[in-house]
């Protein structure tokens, strides 16, 4: 005759609270809980019980990447910068520009000096600035093109001539911008040249 098992064979029936405790420990031992339970526990209401509070958690959180984003690019991070500023071959060019002085670079103070002459009530001061603004700005011109042949040349003996992209207009761009004002920010000092 077949033993009957009595009800201290049989294991005791955990309570919520302790199934509960133990699948927060990282135990095993107990059935994997159904779709309909994981999707229940998963639940979160679609507009939240206090919206003010998470309209102001959100902008938190926006404003905080934003930060984050804005730091990263100013200091050069690849995942931050523009698609325009990406790759080895516009970090060289940056450095390049960077540790060079540029002749545009002092663009935006002469032209602001030249409108400081345009107030003197005399035309031949007034004709004077005039001209040499222009001169000063066909000289930052022939700066910018010659810059441009010189980093052509360097990224073709770097990187290969076939893998060489168009960087003159993006050069010229940084050239001509005041040093503080760049973005991303420079990265070495001047006179040192990137290898």
């Amino acid at each position: 005759m077949a033993k009957q098992p009595d009800s201290t064979d049989r294991p005791s029936a955990e309570t919520l609270d302790e199934t509960q405790a133990r699948l927060k420990n990282g135990t095993k031992g107990a059935p994997t809980p159904s779709r309909a339970a994981q999707e229940a526990a998963r639940k979160r209401p679609l507009v939240p019980d206090d919206r003010k509070e998470a309209a102001k958690q959100a902008r938190a959180r926006a404003a905080e990447s934003r930060e984050k984003a804005r730091v990263g690019m100013a200091m050069g991070e690849e995942k931050y910068l523009p698609m325009r500023d990406r790759g080895p071959q516009k970090k060289y060019v940056r450095d390049y520009i960077d540790a060079r002085f540029s002749v545009g670079e002092v663009l935006i103070p002469v032209m602001f000096a030249v409108i400081v002459l345009t107030f003197i009530p005399s035309p031949e001061v007034q004709y004077a600035g005039i001209l040499a603004l222009w001169a000063f700005f066909a000289i930052a011109v022939i700066d910018v093109v010659v810059l441009g042949f010189i980093l052509n040349k360097k990224l073709a003996a770097k990187f290969g001539a076939d893998k060489v992209e168009k960087v003159r207009w993006y050069a010229a761009m940084r050239a001509l911008q005041l040093r503080p004002l760049r973005l991303p920010k420079p990265q070495v000092k001047r006179g040192q040249y990137p290898s």
